[in-house]
Formats: structure tokens, C-alpha cells, sequence
């Protein structure tokens, strides 16, 4: 990676911070993204500390002129991208009876059309090098999350664009990874929406007991450079992926237990 330029969205924290501290430490020149300029110019000077070259443009995935400017700012400044790393993503946690319908847009407007827009601007840089896309997907792109119909549709649409994708440019050189990590510790739960696309601020699960993201990012490096289609993380969401194909009305009800089990959670 010594010198190929890696951009990553929505990679003011979480996972998308960790990849970019993963890339940068290989060599990488680090591009990070998101909407929240004071978050992002910190991310920034964090990375920088680190000796990593790392440069932050203020650009909100949901929006497809900002993601065009932010990828011609990126080929201005750097000439070339060689890899893709769709993270922006935000989640949501309401019963679909009782959410506003603008809750599921929105979402679906940064997790779906968010990775549409970046990679369709980014595209034609990155066959000319034969470069890759990396999808941030969710373990709720394979299986339904009740309370989060907007986020596990999100993620369908994502699974399905980006494989989609990966067959249309087989015969190019580019790579493309769907990773879908189970649950993990980072502030994509604090950050959810409520019915109202309110920001709750505060996570109904425990994060200690989760995958930290600097595994995660670690494990998806390493399933980028062994070429590898799909990364499914965790036990719990490998087990899940499994017994949904085969035993789905099982899983149904397994799935409907645990997340009832969730602090405050209304399917209590």
C-alpha cells in the first residue's frame, strides 16, 4: 500500500478511523471523510501524529455533488485513487409502525445512495489502476434486524449493489469486498436515529463485550489483500448468517429474543 491513495468515508471515528490508521500505518496516503468538520479536521491531526499522511475534506455521503467535489479534490491533489473504502453509514432503532418514513429515506440516502454516489465518482480512477471497493456492510445486510427495518434494508441494498458491481468489473482487475462485521464497539449505536430521526446519544448495548474496531479494520485489511469477495465477522454473526439460510423461522425467533433483551427496547 506504500504510497496508493485510500479514501474512506464517514472516517471521523469507529471503524472508519481505525482503517484509516490501518492503511496509514502500511504506507497509504489517507483521505477520511464526514460531515462534521470540527470531528474530522481531529481525526485528521490525530493520524498526522501518527506519522501518517492523511488529508480530511468535509463532504456529506448522502449528497452526490459533494461526494463528486470531494473525489475531483482527491485526483487534484493526488492524481490517482487507488482504493475505495465505503464506511459513511448511519443506523436507526424504531418499530416501522410508529417511525417517520423521512427516518428510512435518510438512512438510506447515507448507507445505500452514499456508496452509489463515491463509487460511481470514483470508479473510472480506479479501473485505471486496477484498484478496489470495500463495502462497510452489516451482519443485518444477510439477516433482517427487527426495530432497525431502515438499516437492514439499507445494507440489502448495499450487499446486492456491491456484488452486482463485482460481477460487472470481473474481467477489469478491480477488487471489490463486502465486509459485514456483527456488532462492534464504536458510536454507530449512540449515533442511531430514533422514530422521529432524532439522535439518541447513547447505546443499548454492551460495547465491551463487542469486537473493537481495530480488529475489525485489521481483519478487513487482511481479507482486501487475500482477494477475498465477502468477510462475514464475529461467532454470533457468522452463526447468524448460517442458521438464517437454513432454519429461518428459528432465527426469527432467536433474533426477535436478543434484541428484545436490548435496555429499553420496544419490543418489551
Amino acid at each position: 500500500m506504500k504510497n496508493q491513495v485510500v479514501i474512506i468515508t464517514g472516517a471521523s471515528s469507529g471503524i472508519g478511523k481505525a482503517l484509516a490508521f490501518e492503511y496509514g500505518r502500511k504506507g497509504a496516503q489517507i483521505i477520511i471523510t464526514g460531515r462534521n468538520e470540527q470531528n474530522l479536521l481531529a481525526a485528521e491531526a490525530e493520524l498526522q501524529a501518527q506519522g501518517i499522511s492523511a488529508k480530511g475534506i468535509v463532504c456529506d455521503s448522502a449528497s452526490e455533488e459533494q461526494t463528486r467535489t470531494m473525489v475531483a479534490k482527491v485526483i487534484e491533489l493526488y492524481g490517482r485513487i487507488d482504493l475505495l473504502i465505503n464506511n459513511a453509514g448511519i443506523s436507526m432503532r424504531s418499530m416501522f409502525e410508529t417511525v417517520d418514513l423521512t427516518v428510512l429515506k435518510q438512512v438510506m440516502d447515507i448507507n445505500f445512495w452514499g456508496t452509489v454516489y463515491a463509487t460511481h465518482a470514483a470508479l473510472p480512477y480506479i479501473k485505471a489502476v486496477k484498484g478496489g471497493i470495500i463495502g462497510i456492510s452489516s451482519i443485518a445486510g444477510y439477516r433482517g434486524l427487527p426495530v432497525r427495518t431502515g438499516y437492514s434494508a439499507s445494507k440489502f441494498a448495499m450487499n446486492g449493489f456491491l456484488e452486482a458491481l463485482r460481477t460487472e468489473l470481473l474481467e477489469t482487475g478491480v477488487h471489490v469486498l463486502i465486509a459485514c462485521p456483527g456488532f462492534t464497539a464504536s458510536n454507530i449505536r449512540a449515533a442511531s436515529l430514533n422514530s422521529e430521526g432524532k439522535i439518541t446519544g447513547e447505546t443499548m448495548r454492551d460495547e465491551g463485550k463487542m469486537m473493537s474496531a481495530e480488529e475489525v479494520a485489521t481483519r478487513i485489511a487482511a481479507a482486501y489483500e487475500a482477494k477475498k469477495k465477502t468477510l462475514v465477522l464475529t461467532l454470533q454473526g457468522k452463526l447468524t448468517v448460517f442458521l438464517n439460510k437454513w432454519l429461518n423461522g428459528f432465527t426469527d425467533r432467536l433474533v426477535y429474543n436478543t434484541l428484545k433483551k436490548e435496555k429499553d427496547s420496544p419490543l418489551q
